[in-house]
């Protein structure tokens, strides 16, 4: 006499007899594991094992697997999983060169550095000098001449940060900030990158590298409602020339600033190593509050709280920040503006796009190889192909005195042995 837990199993297996051939054996093998389980706790011992059977739990022969089906099998059959493709065995290496006696093997590599310098020749008023050829240049490098390789004369698009000091400190500042910005705008072109920082704390990216001169526009109408009085401008050149770093090709910082630093953790030194450092950057500083200025060298008081609130800056401060702007711009080969009126910005910015846009690139290998991390300095003529003094006549005749501007040097790569 079965107990009721027993004839419950039972019952729950019959019916299942009935069902596709896939699923019945695996319910009843559950089934019939729950019923051994139970057996075994009523007696406190296992039943003993059973011999592998040859038919499966319906009386139908077990179906045999063959060797290739591939994957698990079960007392049914196969899983449906289909077959591994043979991997196909990849074809032998081909065969060692034949070793020369005595001849030994190395390998080769040689390291040459190439050097890239961006040359703008122009009048003494400003005006680009077109039509010098690879032999009108002569390189210097730490006194010695160089052997120029390539020569181009770049008229690409442009890649610029427009980086605008922007800060709570005088209403005539502010306005000719962005006097000078929209004066930029106006240059671009269609297949122009360009991107739009402001500072004053701290820089603050508005628009990142775009070709949509309305989001430019966009950018500097949200310049209405200034921050902190502190115009931290190390700072911000410094971040600008880290973050230019990752583009590549040549680099362009329009830097729109009254030239005074407040509050930088950075000092002078600090960010003139690290714009000898960075390469294919060419700065050009646009000085604002002239009018500020002059009106300052007669009301000294007043000058005083120029600049800010709590933030003393006097006639020298602005004459000392002029002159770190003429270095930060000789430095990377660009040129420093001091404008006066609105009115020059539009004349101004225009000379910029003709410079950056009419380059004469040249490049060399320096006869120093040494990887050493030094810093070389450059010089860059203008010489006749004879080698003599170049002569260049204007429309009147009259010999026009030229002006050329590259980097003053560059810092050599370095290499641990």
């Amino acid at each position: 006499m079965l107990s009721e837990d027993r004839k419950y199993t039972t019952r729950k297996c019959i019916p299942l007899a009935g069902l596709k051939l896939a699923l019945a054996p695996v319910v009843c093998l559950a089934l019939v594991c729950g019923s051994v389980a139970w057996a075994q706790d009523q007696t406190g011992q296992a039943p003993p094992a059973q011999q592998p059977s040859q038919t499966q739990d319906n009386g139908k022969p077990r179906q045999e697997v063959p060797a290739e089906a591939g994957g698990p099998t079960d007392s049914v059959g196969p899983y449906a999983i289909p077959k591994k493709k043979i991997e196909e065995v990849p074809p032998p290496p081909p065969p060692a060169p034949k070793k020369v006696e005595d001849n030994p093997d190395y390998s080769l590599k040689v390291n040459v550095p190439l050097v890239n310098v961006d040359v703008l020749v122009t009048s003494k008023e400003g005006q680009f000098i077109p039509g010098l050829r690879k032999d009108n240049f002569r390189v210097l490098e730490d006194g010695v001449p160089q052997q120029v390789s390539n020569f181009t004369v770049s008229q690409a698009p442009i890649t610029a940060v427009l980086l605008v000091e922007f800060a709570s400190t005088n209403y005539i500042f502010m306005i000719q900030a962005l006097q000078a910005s929209y004066a930029f705008a106006n240059t671009l072109k269609k297949d122009d990158w360009v991107a739009v920082t402001y500072f004053d704390m701290q820089p603050h990216i508005l628009v990142d590298f775009t070709q949509d001169k309305r989001a430019v526009y966009g950018a500097l109408n949200q310049l209405r409602i200034p921050g902190f009085s502190e115009t931290n401008i190390f700072d911000a050149v410094y971040d600008t020339l880290d973050r230019l770093d990752r583009v590549e090709g040549k680099k362009y910082i329009i830097l729109v600033t009254t030239g005074v630093d407040t509050f930088s953790k950075l000092t002078l030194d600090k960010i003139m190593k690290k714009i000898k450092d960075t390469k294919d950057v060419t700065i050009f500083p646009i000085s604002i509050g002239f009018i500020v200025r002059e009106y300052c060298e007669t009301h000294p008081g007043y000058c005083r709280n120029a600049h800010g609130m709590g933030i003393p800056v006097g006639q020298m401060d602005y004459l000392q920040g002029d002159n770190e702007m003429r270095t930060f711009a000789a430095m990377t080969g660009g040129r420093a503006y001091f404008p006066r009126f609105e009115g020059e910005l539009p004349e101004l910015f225009g000379d910029i796009s003709n410079d950056i846009r009419n380059q004469y690139s040249i490049s060399y290998h320096p006869t120093n190889t040494k990887l050493d991390g030094t810093y070389r300095k450059l010089k860059v003529q203008i010489v006749a192909p004879d080698g003599g003094q170049l002569k260049v006549k204007d429309q009147k005749g009259k010999d026009v005195k030229l002006e050329v501007f590259a980097r003053d040097g560059y810092t050599a790569k370095h290499t641990v042995d």
